[in-house]
């Protein structure tokens, strides 16, 4: 199913975009107490403890437990995400998601870089005039359908109906920005409810950052995927905050993030966070993972889904 796009309208406000790269807690930044390193801390400890005994040379061990402390912490706290997934089953859909970018210069390869990874659905955001004409022939061979709503998009292999704006738009925004779109996949396993969007973006201003047009735009999608009468739902897209930003506390609390991997998606010239985001309901997000770089200034992340 096609669908009208609208030329990106920015946002309005001051100061350049600053998606967080560090988790916040509401408005300022988290700060790690010792405590959540205790039982890492005191394993390591214990374990060099014995190697100072059996060497009899305590300081010659201080440099080795500084190192191995921060080492011990970081694994008892994220060496779950390095794990590799279980092996793909019969239930199991493949998405991309990619935020294109509005000054991608080649989104024909952009395109071709997206359906080489040969997923079930892919996701885009950023979509504008002429580059969205290149996407859908681009990719109408292998993507017979897809529903482009504002300037964010979907395409898949099984089929779609239904598709409609989902309004996630701030107050204060211009009227014609459009970022949530909302359709049914029809896969061989069920039907599943598809959203994408694109949040706004967290800002620079004399003040310090500003993020609560984006929280806002979280809360009101975050309402409408609460209000889904479909079981399974999933939610792909750039959505300007990590998983553990609290800001998006209304969508990660209702629904599961990817249990293996890291896939920082951004920027794409050196990565430091993940905001580009595979989210599912009533499904399993199991490892995601970034494709190599396209025209834009985001990494594509894939993710595999268990459904049922």
């Amino acid at each position: 199913m096609g669908g009208e796009a609208s030329s990106r309208h920015p946002e309005e406000g001051d100061g350049p975009e600053l998606p967080p790269a560090v988790p916040d807690d509401g408005g300022e930044r988290r700060q790690l107490s010792p405590d959540l390193f205790l039982p890492s801390r005191r394993a390591a400890a214990e374990g060099v403890r014995g190697g100072c005994a059996r060497s009899g040379s305590a300081s010659r061990a201080r440099p080795l437990m500084a190192l191995l402390l921060p080492v011990a912490a970081w694994t008892h706290l994220f060496g779950g995400l390095l794990l590799p997934g279980p092996e793909p089953g019969p239930h199991d859909l493949v998405v991309v998601q990619h935020n294109v970018s509005d000054e991608n210069t080649d989104p024909a390869g952009t395109a071709r870089a997206l359906a080489d990874a040969e997923p079930d659905l892919i996701a885009l955001e950023e979509l504008v005039p002429p580059a969205l004409a290149v996407y859908e022939k681009t990719f109408a061979p292998n993507y017979p359908y897809h529903a482009v709503r504002g300037t964010v998009g979907l395409w898949s292999k099984h089929p779609l109906t239904g598709a409609r704006v989902m309004d996630i738009k701030p107050q204060g925004i211009a009227a014609t920005w459009s970022r949530g779109l909302r359709t049914v996949v029809h896969t061989p396993h069920g039907d599943i409810a598809a959203y994408v969007a694109h949040l706004p973006s967290v800002r620079i201003r004399a003040s310090g950052l500003a993020s609560s047009r984006r929280d806002e735009s979280a809360g009101l999608l975050g309402k409408a995927i609460a209000a889904e009468k479909l079981q399974t739902a999933l939610l792909l897209g750039d959505l300007n905050g990590t998983v553990n930003d609290r800001g998006l506390a209304p969508l990660t609390s209702r629904m599961n993030t990817a249990e293996q991997g890291f896939a920082f998606s951004f920027p794409a010239a050196f990565p430091m966070a993940r905001i580009d985001q595979v989210m599912a309901r009533s499904a399993t997000v199991h490892h995601i993972r970034t494709l190599p770089a396209t025209g834009s200034d985001h990494l594509p992340v894939m993710a595999r889904i268990t459904l049922g």
